[in-house]
Parts: C-alpha cells; structure tokens; sequence
C-alpha cells in the first residue's frame, strides 16, 4: 500500500490538531466573556447615536413601522445586560415616544369616528407608557436603591438625591408616568403620583435648565397647563418662551403644545390658530436632527386646525369635550422626540 507523501501543508496543520482540544477548553471558559462583551457593546451602541437614524429621517409612517423591532431588540438585549443604565433610559426613551407618536396621538385624532377603537388604543398605549416607567425606574434604582419607594413617600425630599448625570433617566420616568396618567385618568393610582412628576421636572430644572435643548421648560409647560398646583399661566408662558429660546427656533412642538394645552383652556381661539399655523409654516427639513419631531407635531397641528370647533365654543355654550380638550394633559410634542445625547 502507498503511503501519501508529507506536504508542506501537514507540517502546519498537525501542530494545530494537537491544540484543538485547549482551544475547545478555552472556549468554553471565555465563551460567556466573549458573549457579555458582545452584549455590551451592542447596548452602548443601542444606548448612543443610533437614535439618528430615527430622528432625522422625514418618513414618520416608515420609522412607525420600523419601531416595533427596535423595541424587542432594546428587550432583548436587556436580558443580558439587565444593569446597563444607557440602554435602560434609551428603552424607556423608546417606548414613550412610540406610544405617543404612534398610538396615543393616533389613537385621539381617531375618537371621533371610532370610539371604541380608539378607546382600545389609548388602552395599548397606556401600557406602553408603563414599560417605559418600569426601564427608567430600573436605571434610576441603579443610581439610588430604594429610590423609586422614597419618591412615592416623599418625592419632594427624594429627588434632591439626584445629580445632573441623573436627569435623562428622570426625565424619561416622568415622561412615562405623566403619559400613562394622561392615558387613563381614572387610574387613581397612577393619578396619586402625579407629584413625581413635577418633582422630578423641577429638580431636573434645578440641575441643568438647558438639558436637550430646553426640553425639560417644555414639559413643564404641560406640568403646568394640566396641573392645578403648578403656576398656572404665568409658569406656562414662562417655559413656553424659554423652551423656545433654548431650541433656538429648531423644534415646533412648544407652539404646539401651548396651543393644545394653554390657548384651548383660555378659550383663545386666535392665537390658537396663529400658534398652528406657524407650525405648519415651519420648514421641517430646515434642521435635519429635529425633522421627524417637527414632521409628527406639524401631522398634529393639521389635525387640531381641522377639529378647531370641537375645542372653542361660543358664550354661553356648554362645551362636549370640557373646557380642556380631549388631549390636554400631557400633550407634550418636540420634548418627547429628543433621545438624551450620550
């Protein structure tokens, strides 16, 4: 029988054999490392500029369809890198911003002609709200364990245990808090903690006033406009104009939002309508990091126009909808489509 001939080949690949078996052990040790440094990196790639990709684009039907996955995979990372604080305000970022933009929002400019269906998605989005508020709470348990139970007790006295680092995890849990509340205002327990959420804007207010570009005077314009306690319209005008002048004239959504929220519940039906159509004058394109914000409240702001005498009465006349409109609490618009800079 003949015996094949050695090549230069064998001579390389017989050392190689004889390592396998180490290499399978050393597999087996590092597999885990190599998995987590994997899962990690795809976190904080998850947690930082992607966002981008989102916010600029000028579809908001296609990034609608496209956010679902986003959302499972944020999740599904999560599962293995459950204390990665930048994916958990990102996640909770996501889900607030999905469940106005794509299903509360929808779901009101729906009421009219399906009641039921509407009412069905306001349900949905609710939950959604509360997802958000669950991976925000986590992030902020990660700071300050035990946290979340102070701020039920004593939120006045819990907040002033955050930092400036603190503010987009606190922002995004009361984003979340308040969206749910305004959801289902019949959920008495979720309207017991209303007080968080304005104790928590005001710290974050207290911490860095410019933080997102003025997105945190933005939602305190809603805090006020809908909460009995707050500074009522002096404190709205206030933000509205500081929000204003820290967005530097590149986000919509406070013409918006003071719109929907002050000049309905003044019954100011003139400004009203000066305030949306700017909004709708307004080049979206101008400012390509705030596009799909300004595209979302201008879709808004084209809807409110429309239903303009569902919102304003004459004298004497009792309004169907309540002196505030259907959306008033928390109507917050460009604040929500600004993710946290990393």
């Amino acid at each position: 029988m003949c015996r094949r001939r050695q090549t230069p080949l064998d001579s390389l690949i017989q050392p190689l054999r004889a390592l396998l078996p180490i290499l399978w052990l050393c597999g087996l040790s590092f597999g885990c490392s190599v998995k987590g440094m994997a899962m990690n990196s795809l976190a904080n790639s998850l947690s930082g500029g992607g966002a981008g990709v989102y916010l600029t684009d000028n579809d908001p039907v296609l990034v609608g369809q496209a956010l679902p996955f986003s959302l499972k995979l944020m999740e599904t990372i999560l599962q293995e890198t459950p204390e990665h604080e930048g994916l958990l305000v990102a996640t909770a970022s996501a889900f607030v911003m999905y469940g106005h933009g794509w299903v509360q929002q929808p779901a009101t400019e729906l009421q009219a002609l399906d009641f039921n269906h509407a009412k069905a998605e306001k349900v949905r989005a609710k939950k959604l709200f509360l997802r958000g508020r669950d991976y925000a709470g986590e992030a902020l348990e990660l700071k300050i364990p035990g946290v979340l139970l102070d701020l039920r007790t004593d939120a006045a006295s819990a907040v002033t245990r955050f930092d400036k680092e603190d503010i987009p995890a606190m922002y995004w849990y009361a984003a979340a808090l308040g969206s749910a509340i305004s959801a289902d205002k019949n959920d008495m327990d979720l309207v017991a903690d209303l007080p968080i959420v304005s104790a928590l804007m005001n710290r974050a207010l207290d911490l860095d006033e410019s933080w997102n570009s003025g997105a945190i005077h933005e939602f305190l314009m809603v805090v006020d406009a809908s909460d009995p306690a707050g500074e009522g319209e002096i404190g709205v005008e206030a933000h509205f104009l500081r929000a204003m002048e820290l967005n530097q004239g590149r986000s919509i959504g406070p013409l918006v939002s003071l719109a929907e929220g002050l000049c309905v519940q003044e019954q100011d039906r003139e400004r009203f309508t000066s305030l949306l159509r700017e909004a709708l004058a307004f080049d979206a394109d101008a400012y390509p990091d705030t596009r799909l914000a300004n595209l979302i409240s201008q879709q808004h702001a084209r809807w409110l126009l429309a239903e303009i005498d569902e919102f304003f009465f004459a004298d004497g006349e009792e309004h169907s909808r309540g002196a505030l409109g259907p959306t008033a609490s928390f109507a917050l618009h460009g604040g929500l489509f600004r993710w946290p800079r990393q």
